[in-house]
Parts: structure tokens; C-alpha cells; sequence
């Protein structure tokens, strides 16, 4: 109690009773949490504690006494902060700037996934534009650069669908997962690119159906095997019906332009492409509302129960969060959009210049090279899907995107070329029509048993790389 009041008082009470030092450990002072000038204090009464005790017991004294230099060493260390106090003060820097609202968003957005890596080559690209004419390398790094930011749309729209709900996150993550799709196709639009904008959006649905959900289906086989995943087989059946419609809508026109029964030559397959858009922009908008409204309990799995005991384990051990808030994955599908918009203008203007450097079709770069880029964000989405058991969203995301382009991407892209006063139809030509109508048939085929494993994944690979190197060798007769 004492030993608190004044300073003086506190060294004549250690000097007048030496002997309690044994009683007055250091353990006892360790244990208490003093500042810097308490410490100084106490440490300078020990120091004639101890003198005194030594002197009493007869003990030889050194004539240089070692207070003036602890004295030195004490105001040394004053002013000169031990590395414990630094890692203190380090820790508490880290904590307040991981606290900061704003800099943890942007840390969990743009530093935290390795993809991100990918970023400074966007910006890259942009100087190379202006510093040279190797469009090679602009359209090369336009790719990367674009690459994480597909990525960063997809995950920002994960993160917007806790607070949405599944079904309406659904909806969110197929529309934002097309996003750099519809964006590349709007400035090549401008540009009157009509065969770039027909061939990537045909590419994207051909690479979804084939490359992302072979892929998710051999993953998943491996990982759970020798098990049989299964799926609700409702709307994988739904979706192929809409592929199948999507077909006949771009079919038609490219039949009337090669058996020349037109009857306004080049205005009758054109005024044929704009109404059948309409048609399917109705027929997309009915499905949507069927599958929100009317009859989301369709798409629900049919053992439910079965599914939802079997999950609970699984997702006891991986509790999903959201990790940004709501206004914050607003704002970064926002920012991140308008990015993607800037790379897709520098993107757009390479092609040509990448083709003829790199003596590649401009058909391969269109239906193969730029959907794989534009189709991250689904690809890591199915895999991991797949790998946690949880094929319905596996086709939600690789089937339901496939829909999305060719019922309402597509037919949008012919509405929108019509307001800017391009002739954009759904005339895909022979090859490329010919290549939809027998990925669509092949895929129908393989979900309607309702079931996947690793054998089915591998064969829809496989089909993938045959449609890449048959359209390696294509030559495009109506490129412009």
C-alpha cells in the first residue's frame, strides 16, 4: 500500500528495512505493470538496497561504483525503445489498419486472391498501346489483365448474393459471370466487328457446356470417386430446352441465307434475326419469372432431405460468411466493371493485329482464346462446386450461364447493333452453327440420367479440344 504514495517515502522504506528485500522479490515486482519512470525509481532504490546490505555484511565494495554508469544505460534505454516495445506498437498499427473498413475491402478484393497477380498487366497493355504497334503483345497482356478481373466480378457477386439470397444471387452471378462478355461485344459493336462479337459469344456458350462443366464433372469425379455425384435432373432438362430454343433461333436464319429462299435477298434474313431476338428475350424473361416466382420449388433437389442432412456436416466445418458488406461489393462490381469496360476497348483494337502476328485465325481468338478468359470467374466457381459435392450449382453456374448468353446475351447484342444501326443478326453461319446445334445434343445427352462421375467429365474435354482445333483450321469466308 505504501509503497504507491510518495517517492521519497517509498526509497526510505526499502533503505530502512534491508532485510525485506528477500520478502520483496523481483517476481513481485515483475508481476506488476509499472512505467518508464516507475521502473527508473524502483530500479535506483534496489540499487541502494542492495549497496546497504552489501556494505552491512561486510562485503568488498568496488571503489568505481556501477550507479553513474546504469544510470547512462538507463537513460539509454529511455529514449531508445526495446524491439518488444517496437512489435508492440508494430501490432497495434496492423490492427488499426485492419480494422479500417476501406482498407480491409481492398485488401480482401485486390491483394488477397493469388489471381491477382495478373492485375498490373491490364495497365500494361494501356502503355504498350501508346509506347508501340506490337499488338501481339497488347492483345496478350489485354488477356491477362482482363483474367482476375472476370475473377473479382464473380466473387464480388458472391459476396452481393448473402445478402440477396440464392436465388436471386443465382441471377446475379450468371448475369455479372457474362459481364465481360456483353462488354467486349458492345465495343466491338461500336467498331462494326459483327464476327467477333458472333463468334465470342458462340465461343462462351461452347466453352461453358464443354470446358467448364467437363472440367467440374472429371474434378469432382476424382475427388469423390468411386461415388456417382448426382443432380436435380428438372432444370438441367429446363436449361436444355432453352439451349435447344436458342438454337432453332440462330438455325433458321443461317438455313434461309444457304438455300438463298429469301424473300428480300440480305434484308428478309436480317428482319428474321431482330424478331426472333424479341421472341427470345420474352422467352428468357418468362423463365426467369418461372424460376423466381412461380416455381422455385422445382429447382429445389428431390431428396432434399437426404441432401440436407448429408450437407450439414460439411458445412458446420465451413461456415460461409460474407467478408465485405453489402454498399462495399456494390461498389467493387461497379469499379470493377467500368475497369473491365477500359481493358475490353484496348482488347478489342488487338485483335486484328494479334491474328495476322501471330498467324492465327481470327475465328480461333474469338470462339476460343477470349471466352476462356471471360469464362474464369465460372470456371473456378463450378470446379469448387464440384469438389464440396454440390452439383445443382455446378450446372446453375456452367448450363444456366450457357442460357443466359444464348437466350438473352445474344438476342440482346442483335437488339442493341439495331438501335446503333449495325446489321448484327442471328446468322452464325453453317460452320459455326452446325458446331452449337451438336455441343447442345451432346450435353443433352449427358445429363439425362442425372448423374455424373469423371468418365462423362473427360469425354466433354475431349469434345472441346476437337471444336478448338477444328476452328484452328477454319477459315472464316465472311470475315471482315
Amino acid at each position: 500500500m505504501g509503497y504507491f504514495a510518495e517517492p521519497s517515502y517509498r526509497c526510505n522504506t526499502l533503505q530502512a528495512y534491508p532485510s525485506s528485500s528477500t520478502f520483496i522479490s523481483d517476481d513481485f515486482f515483475s508481476n506488476l505493470e509499472f512505467s518508464a519512470l516507475e521502473h527508473s525509481f524502483f530500479g535506483s532504490c534496489m540499487e541502494s538496497v542492495d549497496l546497504k546490505s552489501d556494505l552491512e555484511f561486510g562485503e568488498d565494495v568496488p571503489l568505481s561504483s556501477s550507479k553513474p554508469s546504469r544510470k547512462t544505460n538507463l537513460s539509454i534505454d529511455f529514449e531508445t525503445p526495446s524491439p518488444l516495445q517496437r512489435e508492440v506498437s508494430n501490432s497495434r498499427l496492423l490492427k488499426k489498419l485492419q480494422s479500417s473498413p476501406f482498407s480491409s475491402s481492398i485488401y480482401t478484393v485486390l491483394i488477397k486472391a493469388k489471381i491477382n497477380v495478373l492485375l498490373p498487366f491490364g495497365p500494361l497493355a494501356i502503355l504498350l498501346h501508346y509506347l508501340t504497334h506490337n499488338y501481339g503483345w497488347i492483345f496478350f497482356f489485354s488477356l491477362l489483365g482482363i483474367t482476375p478481373l472476370a475473377e473479382r466480378l464473380g466473387y464480388a457477386t458472391e459476396q452481393l448474393a448473402f445478402y440477396t439470397g440464392p436465388t436471386v444471387g443465382g441471377l446475379l452471378n450468371a448475369t455479372f459471370g457474362n459481364a465481360t462478355e456483353m462488354i467486349i461485344s458492345i465495343y466491338a459493336l461500336k467498331v462494326g466487328m459483327i464476327r467477333v462479337v458472333q463468334q465470342s459469344l458462340l465461343g462462351s456458350i461452347l466453352s461453358n457446356m464443354l470446358l467448364v462443366l467437363g472440367c467440374a464433372f472429371f474434378t469432382g469425379g476424382v475427388v469423390h470417386y468411386p461415388k456417382i455425384q448426382s443432380f436435380d435432373k428438372s432444370a438441367a432438362v429446363m436449361n436444355s430446352g432453352l439451349l435447344l430454343m436458342a438454337v432453332m433461333g440462330i438455325t433458321f436464319p443461317a438455313v434461309l441465307h444457304f438455300t438463298h429462299t429469301e424473300v428480300h435477298f440480305g434484308k428478309s434474313e436480317l428482319s428474321l434475326s431482330r424478331f426472333s431476338s424479341c421472341i427470345m428475350l420474352v422467352a428468357y424473361a418468362s423463365y426467369l419469372y418461372f424460376q423466381l416466382k412461380s416455381q422455385h420449388n422445382l429447382y429445389h433437389p428431390i431428396d432434399g432431405e437426404v441432401v440436407e442432412v448429408v450437407n450439414n456436416t460439411e458445412d458446420s466445418d465451413d461456415d460461409e460468411v460474407p467478408e465485405i458488406t453489402y454498399w462495399e461489393a456494390i461498389s467493387w462490381l461497379a469499379i470493377l466493371t467500368l475497369w473491365v469496360s477500359v481493358l475490353s476497348g484496348y482488347l478489342v483494337d488487338a485483335i486484328q493485329g494479334a491474328s495476322d502476328s501471330w498467324n492465327m485465325p481470327v475465328a480461333f481468338i474469338s470462339v476460343i482464346l477470349l471466352p476462356i478468359v471471360g469464362n474464369a470467374a465460372e470456371h473456378a466457381s463450378a470446379i469448387m462446386f464440384a469438389v464440396k459435392d454440390k452439383l445443382d450449382i455446378t450446372l446453375g453456374v456452367a448450363i444456366g450461364s450457357s442460357t443466359q448468353i444464348s437466350m438473352f446475351v445474344i438476342p440482346f447484342c442483335v437488339v442493341i447493333g439495331w438501335m446503333m444501326g449495325q446489321p448484327m443478326d442471328l446468322n452464325f453461319q453453317l460452320f459455326e452453327t452446325a458446331t452449337l446445334f451438336v455441343t447442345v445434343l451432346v450435353v443433352a445427352f449427358m445429363l439425362q440420367e442425372g448423374t455424373s462421375n469423371y468418365f462423362k467429365g473427360l469425354m466433354l474435354v475431349l469434345c472441346y479440344m476437337i471444336v478448338a482445333a477444328s476452328f484452328f483450321v477454319h477459315n472464316d469466308n465472311k470475315e471482315e
